[in-house]
């Protein structure tokens, strides 16, 4: 007897769309109500009702508050919720592609500004809830340590590729220096502590890669 024939199952386009929809209000309600009221004091019953679902479906589609978080940091990152990683998307590559330095550091200042607009409420919150929880504290810790490092190491490898570093630095030190400049805490020092606007930290950013990255004037 033949073995019987195993039926693929089939997944509704309608069904899916509407599943993906649904994730991206319960990570966008989970975003609000983490920025206004904290990580501790958010409960999934909350981010259920702010987004019109059940707390069961929260708990099936993230299964902890937890992963909520990573959710909602992954969004602000990318700033939607296509599951693309960032480097891969079109402004990243567009400035991979670019072969003038000068013009590769302006892009990716304008793009890390409105990144930055984005992340860096979302990353206090998260440095707040971290002092009293070890395992966000991890998470953030691996969000800024080991991911944003390695981003940062690719996006000095792509300048690298279109000519030299001022005193033939090395990758690993532009890298650090890019890692340093973009960090959460150096845009809150400058746009909330000293009330810059998003531009003047973007022209700043361009501006001290310049200086600080390619050798001599344009």
């Amino acid at each position: 007897m033949s073995d019987p024939v195993k039926r693929r199952g089939y997944v509704s386009p309608l069904r899916a769309e509407r599943a993906r929809r649904s994730r991206s209000r319960i990570v966008a309600a989970a975003i609000r109500l983490f920025l206004a009221d904290g990580y501790a004091r958010t409960t999934i019953a909350a981010v259920a009702a702010a987004a019109g679902v059940s707390a069961d479906l929260v708990f099936h589609s993230f299964g902890s508050k937890r992963e909520l978080l990573r959710a909602a940091m992954d969004e602000s990152v990318g700033g939607d919720d296509q599951d693309v990683p960032f480097l891969e998307r079109a402004e990243p590559q567009a400035m991979r592609r670019e072969t003038d330095q000068r013009r590769q550091i302006a892009m990716f200042a304008a793009g890390m500004a409105g990144q930055l607009e984005r992340v860096r409420p979302v990353d206090d919150m998260l440095r707040n809830a971290a002092a009293v929880d070890p395992q966000i504290a991890a998470l953030r810790e691996d969000i800024q340590l080991r991911q944003r490092r390695q981003a940062m190491t690719t996006v000095a490898g792509w300048l690298r590729d279109r000519g030299p570093f001022r005193d033939d630095m090395p990758v690993e030190q532009a890298a650090a220096v890019i890692w340093t400049l973009t960090s959460p805490e150096v845009h809150r020092m400058l746009t909330v502590d000293w009330a810059w606007t998003s531009t003047q930290y973007r022209d700043w950013l361009r501006t001290t890669l310049q200086a600080t990255l390619l050798p001599g004037p344009p």
